[in-house]
């Protein structure tokens, strides 16, 4: 069974999930990406799309 992708609009979510909220609570990068579920390398394969 493959694993299911994620719709542009859900990345775009997650990435603000992390920049704006976590790491406006005082999270570190890593930990705010950890908390959205995905690696360190997807987080910044998504940006740089």
């Amino acid at each position: 069974m493959a694993n299911k992708r994620p719709k542009p609009e859900e990345i775009v979510s997650k990435l603000r999930q992390v920049e704006v909220v976590l790491m406006g609570q005082g999270l570190s990068r890593l930990d705010a990406i950890r908390r959205i579920g995905v690696v360190e390398q997807t987080y910044y394969r998504w940006r740089k799309q």
